[in-house]
This record gives structure tokens, C-alpha cells and sequence, in this order.
């Protein structure tokens, strides 16, 4: 039996609302008083979500893989960009539907199908608040230990991950508001930390930072160049990627009648604003690489470590700034969708009780991930999971609402929150088996086809002579898969607008009615949930 519905509450942007008010939302579709918030802070909670100290730590990744300054920035840049292309249309379902995307990937993987999209935001969360509190807490414990002789010891590891991950979780636990104002602070003041540290470390840095593929190295290691950076851009790509699965948890709070262009554009221009921690990591690492090199030995690498050993003394302390204030960016826009997505998975956990329940499992990865496996492998690892299985998914999603002509049915897509039975996107017992055989498929191509050097290999990684063509084969079989299934296996026309259907066939199928929990014989007709632009 489904929870009983929460009260509403104020508006995720009014004033009115107290900043430690807990949200009352879950997933279901946010009425359209409360939908006040805007693209820009859409735009405010992707970049302070990516603006932080763990992205630095994904842009050291191209120097730990042997490439140069400019070969590491032609690598991020391809990633961020390639990144933010694939990201920026997921941003249009929150407004369209007014609930979050796994909720809204119903109309295409079906009414149990939608699950997928919880997993991967699970996924995501646990991969990306590990990172956060990993990172933070490094930086946190590393500061205090050359600004008072604090012990870097496991202890002290310990204690700073807890406390850091608990307070994360304390904001998550009040909400979109609390969350929203946390990253308008951390939108501002990282960049401005950012900022300073470009001055900390100007006198130490040399773009002409040449890296191991050099004309000298040997033949062996020449070769492992272009796996090098396309690995270097997927471990980047990996970070605009990774909000694909719950951008729509934040965009939802935005009204419907906001023009898509400029949703989709703050989605975009928020990863473009990323090159600078991620500029920042870059060039960092490469003063580490010169000047300190134990620290980003392949064997084990410490970033962290690594830049407060290079650091100025005066730098110490924003160090320690940027690794609180930024870590709880990542965190909180990490873990809150999950917590809420999940309430809806298990009706009878709240979004409270879920979100504490998907910290705790995240807590308990962190300190296996930190003390009992490879770190650096544990992030590649997850990184590429993340890529693999989450751009398939995106893929169907968006062709989706483009076959669909940008059409939902809102009541049809609650119908398993309610736990209820039938609707529209019902297709064959609640899975659209369509839509599912084109993400599974993708995914498992792409997951064949990986190979990151010295991380993680599929069984089929060195057919291109050792270079990650996974991305591009698994965008590409997902696309033209759907497609594909959708030509020779019509949908019912129920399950798209007055319109109908763009490129592809449907077929006439009775609707089956909404029953179960709350369902009403005599329900309203379902209103197009639209936007315009």
C-alpha cells in the first residue's frame, strides 16, 4: 500500500518558504504554483554542482595518464563539450512533465521500465558524492595538517569523512531550497577561489609542461598516446554525463511555459563554465608532476597531497575552504535526487528516509573505496560505468521526446509511484520492451568496447588497436536501434499527442485503464504538460 500523500509545501523560490523548512515533494508532479524557480537556477545548481574541488581532481586525471598541459586541455575540452551536447536535452523534461527523469522515462521504457533510471541515478549518486567526500576530506585533512600539525592518519581520515558526509546529508535531508541556497553561495565564492589560486600558483606554472609522450619515449609508450586521451576525455566527459539521470529533479521546480531553448541552455552553458575547476585541476596537476612527482606516480596517485605540498602557506586555508564549500556542491546535487527518486521506488520510505538510507549505503562505498581498494581505479571504474550505461538511456529518452513531438501524459506517468496498474506507457505488463532492448543492448556494447589504460579494459577494448571507441558505438547502436524497433514494432497512437507520432509508425491499442490505489473511473481527461520555444 502507497504512503499517504504529503502536505504541499511553499515554493521551492518564495520567500515565504523557511530556508530549513524539509520539502514535502517527492516525485510527483509539482503543482504550478510552486514551480516559480528559473533557467538561471538551473544553470546555478549544475555549475556550483560540478564547480568543486572533486571536478579538479577529475582534471588531474589527463597529466596522471602521461599527457602534456596542451594535450591534457585539448582532452578536457573535448570532453566538456562532448558532455554538455548529450546533457543539455535532458534538461527539457522537468519543465515538460513537472517530476524528475527516471519518473519521466515511463513514456518510453514503460511504467516499470522507469526503474532503470533510478538505478543509474543511484549509480551516479554513489559515484559522485564518494568523489566529493573523498576529495574534501583529503584537502581538509591534509590543511589542517600543515596549518596545525594535525596527524594524517586513518583516524583522522575517518572523522573528516563522517563529518563531511554527514553534513551533506543533513542538507539533502531539508531539500531543494536549502540545497538551491548552498549553491548559490558555492556558485560565487569557488570561483572566486578558483580565482585566487590561478594567482597562488602563476609563478610555478609552465604550459610547455611536456608530459611522457614526448619525441624521445620509446615506441611502447607512443602507442598508448590516443588511449591516453580519449581515456583522459571520458573520465572528463563522465562528470556533464553524470547529471543526465536526475537534471530534472532540479528543472522540475521550473514552469512549464519557460521557453525549452533556454532551459536546454543554461543545462549547456553550465558544463562550459566547468573548464575552470577543471582548468584549474589541469594545471595544477602539472606543477605537481614537475615539482613534485611521487605525487602523481601511476602506482598511487595523490592529487590532493600533491597541491598542498606545492601550495604557499597563505594558500592553506582556502584550500580547505574550496574543499568544504565545493564538496558540499557535489554532494548535496549528488545524492538528493537519489534520495528522492527512491522514496518513489519504495513507497514506504519517505524521501527523507530514503535519502538517509542511499547515504548511508554511499558512506559505507566511500570508506571501502578509500581504505580497503585502489581510489584512483575506483573513480575510473565508476566514471565509466556512468558513461556506458547512462548515455544509452539518454539516448532513448531524447529520441523519445522527439518522436513524441515533445507529448507527455503527467497522470500516466505516476502510475508507479501510486502503485497503480495500466495507462498509456502501460505496453506489455509495464515495460516498453523497446525502449529497455535499446538501452541494454547500448550499455553492453559499450562496456565491451571500453578500454581506459591501466583501469578498466572490456573483452573487447583492443579491436581499435587499444583506443575507447565505447562512447561513440554505444551512441550510435542506441540510436539506431530505437529507432529501428520503433519502425518495426509500432506503439500504440494512445501513447503519443494529438499530433501523433514524428518519423515513426504506430498502431491503434486500446488504452488500458488506470486501476489500483487512488484511481478514479470518472478521472479527468490528461492535459499536455508543454512548453513553449
Amino acid at each position: 500500500m502507497s504512503a499517504p500523500p504529503e502536505p504541499p509545501a511553499a515554493s521551492a523560490s518564495s520567500p515565504a518558504a523557511a530556508l530549513t523548512e524539509v520539502e514535502a515533494h517527492g516525485v510527483e508532479r509539482i503543482p504550478d504554483a510552486d514551480r516559480t524557480a528559473t533557467p538561471l537556477d538551473l544553470f546555478r545548481l549544475a555549475f556550483g554542482g560540478a564547480n568543486t574541488f572533486s571536478t579538479c581532481v577529475l582534471g588531474a586525471f589527463p597529466i596522471l595518464f602521461g599527457l602534456s598541459f596542451w594535450q591534457g586541455l585539448a582532452a578536457t575540452v573535448l570532453g566538456v563539450l562532448a558532455g554538455a551536447l548529450i546533457l543539455c536535452p535532458m534538461a527539457v523534461f522537468g519543465p515538460v512533465n513537472g517530476t524528475n527523469n527516471a519518473v519521466s522515462s515511463s513514456a518510453h521504457l514503460g511504467v516499470h521500465g522507469r526503474v532503470v533510471g533510478s538505478f543509474l541515478s543511484l549509480l551516479t549518486a554513489v559515484a559522485f558524492f564518494s568523489l566529493s567526500v573523498w576529495s574534501s576530506g583529503d584537502a581538509l585533512v591534509g590543511g589542517a595538517h600543515r596549518l596545525f600539525g594535525l596527524e594524517r592518519d586513518n583516524l583522522s581520515y575517518v572523522v573528516a569523512y563522517a563529518l563531511f558526509a554527514g553534513l551533506v546529508l543533513a542538507v539533502c535531508v531539508y531539500g531543494f531550497r536549502f540545497m538551491l541556497f548552498v549553491n548559490k553561495v558555492a556558485v560565487t565564492s569557488a570561483s572566486v577561489l578558483f580565482l585566487l589560486g590561478a594567482v597562488a600558483f602563476a609563478g610555478d606554472f609552465d604550459p610547455s609542461y611536456a608530459g611522457a609522450f614526448t619525441a624521445s619515449a620509446d615506441a611502447a609508450t607512443r602507442s598508448m598516446f590516443w588511449p591516453s586521451f580519449i581515456g583522459a576525455a571520458l573520465i572528463v566527459l563522465s562528470n556533464p554525463v553524470s547529471f543526465g539521470a536526475f537534471l530534472g529533479d532540479w528543472s522540475r521546480y521550473i514552469p512549464a511555459s519557460t521557453p525549452r531553448r533556454r532551459v536546454v541552455g543554461a543545462a549547456f552553458l553550465s558544463q562550459l563554465a566547468t573548464l575552470l575547476p577543471f582548468v584549474f585541476g589541469l594545471a595544477t596537476a602539472s606543477i605537481v608532476a614537475t615539482k613534485a612527482p611521487k605525487y602523481v606516480d601511476p602506482a598511487a596517485p595523490d592529487f590532493v597531497g600533491g597541491l598542498l605540498a606545492i601550495s604557499p602557506s597563505w594558500f592553506f586555508l582556502p584550500v580547505c575552504l574550496l574543499a568544504l564549500i565545493g564538496g558540499m556542491s557535489t554532494g548535496t546535487t549528488s545524492l538528493y535526487g537519489t534520495g528522492l527518486d527512491f522514496s518513489s521506488v519504495f513507497p514506504r520510505l519517505s524521501r527523507v528516509q530514503a535519502t538517509l538510507l542511499v547515504g548511508v549505503l554511499s558512506i559505507a562505498f566511500i570508506f571501502v573505496g578509500r581504505f580497503g581498494l585502489d581510489l584512483v581505479q575506483s573513480i575510473s571504474t565508476f566514471a565509466t560505468m556512468i558513461i556506458t550505461c547512462t548515455t544509452p538511456w539518454m539516448v532513448v529518452m531524447m529520441l523519445g521526446f522527439w518522436t513524441r513531438r515533445g507529448w507527455y501524459d503527467p497522470d500516466a506517468l505516476q502510475v508507479f509511484n501510486r502503485r497503480q496498474r495500466g495507462g498509456r506507457y502501460w505496453f506489455a505488463h509495464g515495460w516498453n520492451w523497446r525502449g529497455m532492448t535499446a538501452w541494454w543492448v547500448s550499455a553492453l556494447i559499450g562496456v565491451l568496447f571500453t578500454n581506459i589504460p591501466g583501469q578498466f579494459v572490456g573483452p573487447l577494448g583492443d579491436l581499435a588497436h587499444g583506443v575507447d571507441i565505447s562512447l561513440p558505438l554505444s551512441l550510435a547502436a542506441a540510436a539506431v536501434l530505437f529507432l529501428a524497433l520503433l519502425w518495426l514494432f509500432p506503439e500504440p497512437r494512445a501513447a503519443y499527442g494529438p499530433e501523433g507520432a514524428r518519423l515513426v509508425r504506430t498502431v491503434e491499442a486500446p488504452v488500458p485503464p488506470i486501476t489500483g490505489p487512488g484511481a478514479a473511473a470518472d478521472a479527468p481527461a490528461p492535459v499536455p504538460a508543454g512548453g513553449t520555444g
